[in-house]
């Protein structure tokens, strides 16, 4: 398919008009440059666009060769837009409108998004407030017209679905990123002139001040670290530095290289400490110098070092898990191609940028591996090649400020070409005895957090800054006040046979050390955070999965502890604290507290607002569930309600194939677990007088969509219900089960709904939804209902007067994004119909479900999200929704206790009979019983209250 990128832009001196408080006008205009050029180096090098076409009223518009230019009169967005579809006709079958002012979209995911949009006629890409649009493709000739403007994204898919076109809505963080507010600039990394301008003097206060402000707003409370065992593979090299002792010349009799073996020894060694990260570090092509090396590595079966060490990461990944993080020196680009499906990340520390360095008398005189320009052009290569990569500089051996500043900017440069330089290092020189710079004066703490304020501010908010704990024992929060985010890698296993005078400190005394600075410690991989979150892009297929398992959905390493649906109690950590009540702003995240601020003056909060809710920890985390719980019992007061009622499924045979669910069977009755069954009318009936007779006052009723079934099927079994139990609440059918129903019938589905609600049909469980977001449905749940008919179903319901609950199932493939916009869309159906009852966050429970099984999903939520989910829910539909249910069957007994200290007020129903959950899985029993209910509610000092499906005492029952 010939695809036409189409870039429109302002005059350059009209943009950003909104910026002009904090910017210049001549400053404006470079912003809108810079952000052009990147754009658009972006589009050239997408491999699947053909053409490039910008239009523009700006006559004096510069453009790199081979981009077509469109003069468009400044018309306005959507008549520049249609000009540029105008003029290019028939010449292209699908147009690109990517927008200007994204500057940190890349080639790869420009690729994937038109990947996925040739399946389909319209496609948009939403901005980060899920509002504009930031992308938008169009099949040729297009069905709908540009609708920029207001609300743009939702009012263009609703355009294609007007005419009948297949659309769809992606989100790439990325492209969402735009900037027009002042505020959307933290995120944008400093100018060039501003961060030379650092080295001339600038107050370290002022920078302090700054970089903690830029860390927080992107990291929040945590600070990472990496559980490592560092792996020194060879400490032969090459190069002659003259402040290392990790190299060594080769020694008489002494092996070169560890073996196998010796590799495989230090990683079982790490695997059963707790790390998720083999650190290989060795000398530069040791083999060029040392005949030892060149012989050695023959008995072992390799003409090279990077061979070898490719065997020894694949050997140590396949053996025990560990993730290989790679520091073999200077490599070509063959090199890293060969080891980039064996390693989560690789690194080189670029040191400095300053070539003067390398002249003779000074640090890496004799060291050919340490010039600047071919460290550069390996991290280019490794760019152009998707590694994750880590670099950094050291200060302190020889290097002016001015040269710091220029070296972090030529990192950045390379990263905003490719976006792959994952976290930057920050290192410190530390004089070791028996070297040439042994003598040399160490820089001064002030001088460490300087330059990591520099680079904070360099990067912005969004780059991981690190720099090793070892090497500044005791002022850890010194480091953390200039902007670090990051501890690197920590071994309570290995050395750090770098800086071996330097030992890792013991982690509860990081931990400690971190918690006094006002943050938290928490774990990652190899691969950081924000990477972590994008295997598809960063990784080979064969590390994808085991990525996925390990980590939750901001990327840190999930806590293994707990598991939804497992026998698992909750973590100690997790549990809300009555303690939360003493937390003062000055302790919180200011992002935080601005937040909980805005939600106790009942406004409103957007996608962004909620994203960070769902990343609190540490003391943000007990802010959040506690000022959830204080609005809880201001809203329901202390009952914790529940229903006496009965679970009936009365089939598990599906046609469809959502990836999350191992309850429902194929056809053919092949399953995970236990056959394909179908209960007969009669069977559901007697199901029912059990359940009467046991005193329910509902009954719940879902199955898999049997391809047998018809609208009548599920008018039958409404008729069945009513007949066993006259009385009894008929809680029954998913919009998927309505939908199927009504096609089948060839009715509408507000005809349908009358039909079953005259049957007896009292209310609907809002089950089916999963996450509503196009995207995600797309891989957990391709052929089942998109978002907009399950809102349509649910409205539907609710005017003609059904009820229903809402529900998330939370936990699998998508991020708090997803989240937040899933919160939203049933916060907008609540405000117009006032149909839910209660909102449900399901977590999603792992164990047999295919997704998982085929390692493209997560472990389900971690507990924290589990929690938060509730606490956020709570803040979120405030006060549209007022009962938050906390799904014992996926919590767990003690699980759902610690929700009901979160936000949440209703423990659900008693079930007596719950399949879905056990099919997945699940350890949990399949009924808690009223007095169970009772007691357990009793044992966190709460008043027990059994209530009907529409919370009224049962006393007062509505049918």
């Amino acid at each position: 398919m010939k695809v036409t990128a189409i870039v429109p832009v302002r005059a350059l001196g009209e943009g950003k008009t909104r910026l002009a408080a904090v910017l210049s006008s001549e400053r404006r205009t470079f912003l809108v440059q810079s952000m052009l050029q990147r754009v658009l180096a972006a589009v050239q090098d997408a491999e699947l666009i053909d053409r490039i076409l910008v239009v523009t009223p700006d006559n004096n518009l510069i453009l790199p060769a081979g981009i077509e230019l469109l003069q468009d009169q400044g018309v306005g967005l959507n008549a520049a837009v249609q000009l540029a579809l105008d003029h290019l006709g028939l010449s292209t079958e699908a147009v690109l409108v990517v927008a200007a002012d994204a500057p940190q979209v890349t080639a790869m995911e420009i690729d994937q998004l038109v990947r996925q949009a040739q399946k389909v006629s319209v496609l948009v890409v939403p901005d980060r407030h899920g509002q504009g649009t930031n992308a938008l493709w169009l099949k040729l000739p297009a069905k709908i017209s540009p609708h920029y403007g207001v609300n743009s994204a939702a009012v263009h898919l609703h355009a294609a679905q007007a005419v009948g076109a297949s659309a769809l809505r992606l989100e790439i963080p990325s492209l969402a990123h735009d900037v027009d507010l002042p505020s959307d600039l933290d995120a944008e990394p400093l100018s060039t002139e501003q961060a030379l301008l650092l080295s001339q003097g600038t107050d370290l206060t002022i920078l302090l001040n700054k970089a903690s402000e830029l860390t927080l707003l992107g990291f929040g409370q945590r600070v990472s670290y990496s559980r490592k065992v560092f792996i020194p593979l060879t400490k032969l090299c090459r190069d002659v530095c003259h402040y290392c002792t990790f190299a060594a010349p080769p020694i008489r009799g002494a092996a070169a290289y560890l073996t196998p073996d010796e590799v495989l020894a230090i990683a079982r060694a790490g695997a059963l400490g707790g790390c998720h990260e083999a650190l290989f570090t060795l000398g530069d092509k040791p083999e060029l110098r040392y005949r030892s090396a060149r012989e050695e590595l023959a008995t072992l079966g390799f003409d090279t070092t990077i061979e070898y060490l490719a065997h020894c990461a694949a050997l140590v990944f396949k053996e025990t898990g560990l993730l290989p993080h790679l520091n073999p020196g200077v490599m070509t680009r063959a090199e890293i191609k060969l080891l980039r499906p064996l390693s989560a990340s690789m690194g080189i520390m670029l040191e400095s940028s300053a070539d003067r360095l390398s002249l003779r008398g000074a640090a890496h005189h004799r060291s050919p591996d340490k010039n600047p320009a071919v460290r550069l052009e390996m991290i280019r290569a490794a760019g152009e090649l998707a590694v994750p990569f880590t670099t950094g500089i050291l200060i302190g051996i020889g290097e002016t400020r001015l040269e710091q500043i220029e070296t972090l900017l030529a990192i950045r440069d390379l990263h905003l070409e490719f976006g792959h330089i994952q976290e930057v290092i920050v290192q410190n020189f530390k004089a070791k005895a028996g070297t040439r710079m042994a003598l040399h004066s160490e820089p001064t703490l002030e001088d460490l957090q300087w330059t990591i304020s520099a680079a904070r501010l360099i990067f912005g908010s969004t780059m991981s800054i690190q720099a090793p704990p070892n090497l500044s024992a005791g002022s850890l929060s010194a480091l953390i006040a200039a902007g670090v985010n990051d501890w690197g890698g920590v071994s309570p296993i290995t050395p750090d046979y770098v800086n071996p005078e330097a030992p890792w400190p013991e982690l509860f005394e990081l931990e400690q050390q971190t918690y006094t600075a006002g943050r938290v410690l928490a774990q990652r991989l190899p691969l950081v955070p924000s990477f972590a979150r994008e295997v598809n892009r960063w990784l080979d297929p064969n590390l994808r999965t085991a990525v996925r398992r390990l980590t939750d959905a901001t990327g840190y390493v999930r806590e293994t502890q707990w598991s939804a649906g497992a026998s698992d109690l909750p973590l100690v950590c997790y549990i809300p604290q009555p303690i939360a009540a003493k937390i003062t702003e000055s302790e919180l995240s200011p992002r935080i507290v601005e937040i909980l601020d805005n939600f106790a003056k009942n406004k409103l909060a957007n996608e962004l607002d909620i994203v960070a809710l769902f990343s609190a920890d540490g003391r943000d985390y007990q802010a959040v569930v506690s000022a959830a719980n204080d609005l809880r019992v201001r809203v329901v007061g202390e009952p914790v309600t529940y229903v006496v009622n009965r679970n009936i499924n009365y089939t598990n045979i599906c046609t469809y194939s959502c990836g999350f669910c191992a309850f429902a069977k194929g056809g053919s009755a092949r399953s995970l677990r236990g056959p394909g069954y179908d209960l007969q009318f009669h069977e559901i009936a007697q199901r029912v007088t059990e359940a009467a007779q046991r005193g329910a006052t509902e009954v719940c009723l879902q199955g898999g969509i049997h391809p047998k079934y018809t609208g009548e099927t599920y008018l039958g079994i409404v008729r069945a219900v009513k007949e066993a139990a006259p009385d009894i609440h008929i809680h029954a059918f998913s919009p998927l089960e309505i939908t199927h129903g009504a096609a089948t019938l060839g009715s509408s589905i507000k005809e349908y709904l009358e039909q079953l609600k005259i049957a007896g049909l009292s209310t609907l469980p809002g089950t089916a939804a999963e996450i509503l977001c196009d995207d995600i449905r797309q891989i957990i749940c391709a052929d089942k209902l998109n978002t907009k008919e399950w809102l349509h179903v649910m409205r539907t319901a609710h005017s003609v007067g059904l009820r229903s609950t809402a529900t998330i199932m939370f936990g699998h493939v998508e991020g708090p994004e997803h989240w937040a916009r899933h919160l939203l869309a049933i916060r907008a159906l609540q405000v117009e119909t006032g149909g839910f009852t209660e909102f449900v966050p399901l977590p999603f429970v792992h164990m047999e479900a295919p997704l998982w099984r085929h390692g493209l999903a997560r472990n389900g939520p971690s507990f924290r999200e589990a929690m938060l989910m509730h606490a956020v829910a709570r803040l979120v539909l405030e006060p549209v929704i007022q009962n938050i249910q906390t799904s014992w069957v996926k919590m767990g007994r003690e699980g759902a206790l610690a929700a009901l200290q979160a936000g949440a007020n209703d423990l659900g129903g008693v079930l007596m009979n719950e399949s879905i959950t056990r099919a997945a899985g699940g350890k949990h029993g399949q009924e808690m019983d009223a007095p169970s209910m009772r007691a357990a509610i009793s044992s966190i000092a709460r008043l027990p209250q059994e209530r009907t499906t529409l919370y009224c005492k049962p006393s007062l029952r509505i049918f």
